[in-house]
């Protein structure tokens, strides 16, 4: 498959200078970015930032945009003169990623910026130049927020949606397939050109144990972890089975009880943590993976959550953060069960590309160390344009009304942070 470079990629024969220095904590990430188009990967203030572009490739279609996307960034890396002096996941040569969820579409990116600032949540912290063009300290442009914002469906209405979910069911019920995730979009149109800085600002604040993204235009606070790989230590957070936070701590907890012990949420999660350890477990010597899920409650709703650790065997320790996203993806929290049959249901039923969302997003440095999240709770956006994207998961004992109510609860995140 031939790799599509853009204007803005590695000339032939450029060797890229990277120089990553230790500094004093720099504050909050978020507000060290110069420029509404941004690149960011941050949790509860840890992470990395990222601005200007060394380096960048769009990927065409294709099940082999993973290995394609590798390949370009091993010839980058390889080719790079990297002086580190911090040695840590996430210094040194450094590119942010997304990429499409369904192999049929183009669009998968990766970008090596040409400053990265970062820090760990053991208070050590560092900055990385990339290329004679860097610019480690930019001029900062000023906040901008929208004023007006008008909204329109997407590709199906609610009630077009809610019989595509019936669909589903029937399908499901007649033995075709296990379980199939079913998403819908939204649109947003602005009075003035969106900052992603703003969206980035508010989505921390709001959902902290969230990891704030933005890679390309696709913004937004995803809680699922779909891998870290530090060294030959992997882990992962499966989250499927939702319901809403109570308005008291007791309806709380009722709500959390029901969610646990709900039938319906507990097949759906079980199909999507058995999808993990389905493919990290032939590439471990040990994988640890509950029995039994427990909860991540989130801001405005919480979830059956399943965390996954393990060690990469003698064999596989080779395998990057991206080549182990690419391998679990998609996973059965965003596609289905089977893979296949559900992948073809959701392009037949939801009327509508995802590109990048439900794909997975994050970073990878030259070690192959990395982390990578399911593009969830997110809007891709282009000018003042914001396209939102929401959905769950459809089991035999799915209700279309319910299930439409959790996908508009997904909306939420992105709603209130574009919101004037």
């Amino acid at each position: 498959m031939a790799v599509h470079r853009s204007t803005t990629s590695v000339l032939a024969g450029t060797r890229l200078r990277v120089r990553t220095t230790p500094i004093d904590d720099p504050g909050d990430l978020l507000a060290r970015l110069p420029g509404p188009n941004a690149l960011s990967w941050v949790r509860r203030g840890a992470g990395i930032v990222g601005w200007g572009e060394a380096a960048q490739v769009s990927l065409p279609a294709g099940t082999d945009r993973f290995t394609a996307g590798e390949k370009w960034l091993r010839e980058v890396f390889d080719g790079a003169d990297i002086a580190d002096e911090v040695r840590l996941p996430g210094t040194g040569a450094v590119a942010f990623g997304s990429f499409t969820f369904d192999a049929s579409s183009e669009g998968s990116v990766l970008v090596v910026p040409q400053v990265v600032l970062g820090r760990d949540d053991q208070g050590n912290a560092w900055l990385t130049t990339i290329g004679d063009g860097a610019r480690a300290n930019p001029d900062v442009a000023p906040l901008t927020c929208p004023t007006e914002i008008l909204w329109h469906d997407g590709a199906l209405p609610a009630p077009m949606w809610e019989r595509a979910v019936a669909a589903a069911v029937s399908r499901i019920k007649n033995g075709d397939l296990h379980k199939v995730v079913l998403a819908r979009d939204l649109y947003a149109k602005a009075d003035a050109p969106i900052d992603e800085r703003v969206l980035l600002r508010r989505l921390a604040a709001r959902y902290r144990d969230c990891y704030t993204f933005a890679v390309a235009g696709l913004v937004g606070a995803t809680p699922e972890l779909l891998i870290r790989r530090v060294g030959a230590e992997v882990s992962a957070l499966v989250l499927a089975g939702t319901t809403p936070r109570g308005r008291t701590p007791d309806e709380d907890a009722a709500l959390a009880a029901d969610l646990l012990n709900s039938a319906k949420n507990t097949e759906e999660h079980a199909y999507a943590a058995a999808s993990v350890r389905e493919v990290l477990e032939p590439l471990c010597d040990n994988l640890v993976l509950p029995r039994r899920p427990g909860l991540l409650r989130l801001a405005n709703v919480q979830h059956l959550g399943t965390r996954v650790t393990g060690t990469l065997s003698a064999g596989t320790r080779d395998r990057s953060a991206l080549a182990l996203a690419g391998a679990l993806h998609p996973t059965a929290a965003v596609g289905g069960t089977p893979t296949d049959v559900a992948v073809e249901l959701i392009r037949e039923l939801e009327h509508m590309d995802r590109d990048r969302y439900a794909g997975p997003v994050g970073w990878i440095d030259a070690d192959g160390n990395g982390e990578w999240g399911i593009a969830l709770r997110c809007a891709q956006i282009t000018g003042a344009q914001a396209r939102l994207f929401g959905g769950g998961g459809i089991v035999a004992g799915s209700d279309p009304a319910s299930e439409l109510a959790e996908a508009q609860s997904k909306f939420r995140p992105m709603q209130s942070a574009l919101e004037p």
